[in-house]
């Protein structure tokens, strides 16, 4: 359990330094780059197991690991996208709410538990993050427009079910960092080539500003990825309670930050999507 914990409390301070991204102007590309290679050093450093860069795509995991950091770049920008075109309300449920892909997957090709108690926790649990998450603005939602907010729900996806794929069949727990980092690295590759073919349309300077903030936030993207591995490898918990409670646990968190840190206004939806939260992961837990 206390990997989990660590798990979101590192994750909801991704949102903390994000919004912290806007009011000092950050380039997010810039500070991503960087932040993608502060997390691949960082997993080489703190590795159990000793493994050269020569070695890395020798590894069992190495192809898991390139399609993870293809994919976090990928949704990235796919955020972005949804952010500009939908709001950022709408970026914000459609990336939460994915959570269900990782949870059906994880009770078809893991055979995990399916009770009337978890299904009324799950369903409890995903009316609370749409809750929790939505805010009172008007958003330009059109079929021409849905497309980014079903790719980004799908790709989030994506990535909490390749992870744990990954994780059940090719990562040995001596490897978690190093396969971690690796997958940063493979982030850091595809993020480089974004970033040099935005350069040579557009040629400005990268900014102390920019790296300092990559730094900032590798610390916390490397370890919340780490320790949300740890926890899919506790035995007792299957994924699909565990990608429940992550997920509802980081909405919960960040809505109390944003609260209390930024002084920011939540609507009586918010406010029951809390309550709710809190409900679907005591009805998860003990099912």
């Amino acid at each position: 359990m206390i990997y989990l914990v660590l798990s979101i409390l590192f994750a909801t301070g991704l949102f903390v330094i994000f919004k912290y991204f806007g009011i000092y102007k950050v380039d997010i590309l810039k500070a991503i780059v960087v932040n993608y290679i502060v997390a691949f050093i960082i997993g080489f450093v703190l590795a159990e197991k000793s493994v050269s860069l020569s070695e890395v795509h020798q590894q069992p995991w190495a192809l898991g690991a390139a399609f993870l950091g293809a994919l976090f770049v990928s949704i990235f920008f796919v955020m972005a996208k949804t952010a500009q075109n939908n709001g950022v309300s709408v970026a914000s449920v459609a990336g939460k709410m994915s959570v269900v892909i990782p949870i059906l997957f994880g009770i078809v090709l893991y055979n995990e538990s399916v009770t009337i108690l978890k299904v009324a926790g799950i369903l409890i649990a995903l009316t609370a993050v749409y809750l929790a998450s939505v805010k009172e603005e008007k958003s330009n939602l059109d079929k021409a427009s849905l497309l980014f907010p079903i790719l980004l729900f799908f790709g989030s996806g994506a990535i909490d079910t390749t992870l744990k794929f990954v994780e059940v069949n090719y990562v040995p727990k001596e490897e978690v960092s190093i396969f971690s980092g690796s997958l940063f690295g493979f982030a850091a590759i595809f993020g480089l080539i974004v970033l040099a073919i935005k350069t040579l349309k557009k040629r400005e300077a990268f900014g102390v500003k920019n790296i300092i903030a990559g730094i900032v936030l590798g610390v916390p993207n490397y370890f919340s990825i780490v320790f949300l591995i740890k926890a899919l490898q506790t035995d007792g918990f299957e994924s699909s309670t565990l990608f429940t409670i992550n997920n509802v646990g980081v909405v919960i968190v960040s809505t109390l930050v944003g609260l209390l840190l930024f002084k920011e206004h939540f609507s009586a939806k918010n406010k029951i999507g809390v309550v709710l939260a809190i409900i679907g992961i005591i009805l998860v837990t003990i099912a």
